[in-house]
């Protein structure tokens, strides 16, 4: 999965209609160019492609207000919108994403309803937990990870990315459940 692919729709999906431009300053002000391969070009090919695969409908050329060259305006059509919650669902329940997608969906969580961002992260942490699970199934039972060279460096590494995804995980859940964020479907608490 791409991060970019992502971050497109969900900069598209917040904005409700956008030109290439505001979408790459949007990602910029996010901090993604600099965690995510979110580049210029990576944006408008982004925006093309999905166009073409009909997830996003392209509206005529918009004036620029800066004095440049015309715009096309973007905007997800339901595909579009599908392909969205999809991705951003599929990239909270995996135990295995590149960070740079991870980081994308945690920064777009609020687009899904509590509850449901609520499963997918238990997906996740009992993913990462089935996957400790079977990595310590094979070894003996004291095994000192130290005395097996390199492999032991390996399974050592497996196993704290194991233990350390599952307690940011765990700690994600407990603050969505104390009401952290506002997400889709509910109002914003009161000043």
């Amino acid at each position: 999965m791409s991060s970019v692919r992502l971050l497109v729709l969900g900069a598209l999906r917040r904005r409700g209609r956008a030109h290439g431009y505001q979408v790459r300053a949007d990602l910029e002000s996010w901090g993604a160019h600099e965690w995510a391969t979110a580049t210029s070009g990576s944006v408008y090919h982004a925006l093309k492609s999905m166009a073409g695969q009909g997830l996003l409908v392209a509206h005529g050329q918009a004036p620029s207000q800066a004095g440049g060259p015309s715009r096309i305006e973007y905007e997800l059509t339901g595909d579009g919108e599908r392909e969205y919650l999809t991705l951003l669902s599929r990239a909270l329940a995996d135990r295995t994403p590149d960070l740079d997608v991870l980081g994308a969906a945690i920064g777009l969580i609020e687009d899904l309803p509590r509850e449901h961002a609520l499963r997918m992260l238990r997906e996740r942490a009992h993913a990462m937990r089935e996957w400790r699970a079977s990595i310590t199934a094979h070894l003996p039972a004291g095994a000192d990870l130290e005395t097996w060279g390199p492999i032991g460096e390996v399974l050592s590494l497996w196993l704290t990315t194991a233990d350390t995804g599952a307690r940011w995980t765990d700690r994600l859940i407990r603050r969505l459940e104390e009401g952290a964020f506002t997400m889709a479907g509910e109002n914003p608490a009161p000043r």
